[in-house]
């Protein structure tokens, strides 16, 4: 068992497939896979695993993404040692229409923020040009 202060550190690798990938190391030299668990509003998810990653003696954390979970809207997910309690980890999934339009209204905003400051940069350029 992982003594409680030796602090786990997660690399995220990335999210396949369905599947939330990262790399845990600070186990060093533990036969047993490391506490962590990957939350979906305080629920745990299921099917986790881990495997060996290699000669380093990490261990890479699988999560599988149930697709019942997604629907429009942001869903956040955290990944926590589950001994110390310490978030090592937190990602979001974005979909659906709400988001779509959202982003649209952004970027006008941002694109009208823009024009007038190119407008303002041109004016002050011609000021002080002559």
């Amino acid at each position: 068992m992982k003594d409680a202060t030796e602090r786990l550190t997660l690399t995220r690798l990335r999210i396949h497939a369905g599947n939330y990938e990262a790399e845990v190391s600070g186990a060093d030299g533990a036969t047993a896979a490391p506490e962590v668990v990957v939350l979906h509003q305080s629920l745990p998810l299921p099917g986790v695993t881990f495997a060996r990653a290699g000669a380093g003696g990490g261990w890479l954390l699988r999560a599988p993404i149930p697709p019942e979970l997604l629907s429009d809207g942001v869903q956040s997910f955290l990944v926590k040692d589950e001994l110390t309690g310490d978030t090592l980890d937190a990602f979001a999934i974005v979909a659906g229409t709400p988001l779509e339009d959202d982003i649209r209204a952004e970027v006008a905003l941002l694109r009208e923020e823009l024009d007038l400051l190119k407008r303002a940069f041109r004016r002050h350029v011609k000021e002080t040009a002559g």
